[in-house]
């Protein structure tokens, strides 16, 4: 009971920083990079699909991504859902392939990634601690109903908040690294 107890916090902790990862590599740092169009969806012959699923996307240089899509009668429409993503780019396209300059970044759009960013890593932490939750109200459950002896109930509740805080630590270094990315850029 203990181990399953520690495996759940432990798969719902690497689960939120696994998706603040992902957030997070959606947050633009002044630099191309494939992962930025990842949100944006496009009218695929009525339904709407994620871009990667009718185009490759690419990273030209720092500041260009190229769209090739499969289907050359899917130019115009790739073209629309990016501009119409709310990311702020501008693609262009030659009838064959977009092109998606990225803009640099002003001061100000920067702290507003940053407080994104932030974002992004506070609700990982309250995925973290919702995790330690489950999995401390998982022993107590077991204690209350003598599955376990009060001392591993103590043992236990000191391995959940072991993990608990090694991730948060793992939360704030990746911020810390992503901050400096987004303002040093």
């Amino acid at each position: 009971m203990l181990d399953d107890a520690i495996e759940l916090a432990k798969d719902a902790m690497e689960g939120a920083k696994e998706r603040l990862g992902n957030e997070l590599a959606r947050v633009r740092a002044g630099r191309a990079s494939p992962a930025l169009l990842d949100s944006v969806r496009v009218d695929n012959y009525g339904s709407m699909v994620p871009l990667n699923q009718v185009a490759t996307v690419s990273a030209a240089d720092a500041r260009l991504l190229v769209v090739k899509p499969w289907d050359r009668n899917m130019v115009v429409m790739i073209e629309k859902a990016i501009i119409n993503g709310g990311l702020g780019l501008n693609p262009s396209s030659d009838g064959v392939v977009v092109r998606v300059p990225i803009p640099p970044l002003t001061g100000e759009r920067r702290r507003d990634l940053v407080r994104d960013a932030k974002d992004c890593g506070e609700n990982a932490k309250i995925s973290i601690r919702q995790g330690r939750r489950d999995a401390n109200d998982l022993l107590k459950e077991a204690e209350k109903s003598k599955d376990i002896s009060e001392d591993d109930l103590k043992r236990g509740l000191e391995k959940v908040q072991e993990l608990t805080d090694r991730f948060v630590k793992d939360v704030d270094d990746v911020l810390k690294k992503k901050e400096s990315e987004i303002i040093d850029d």
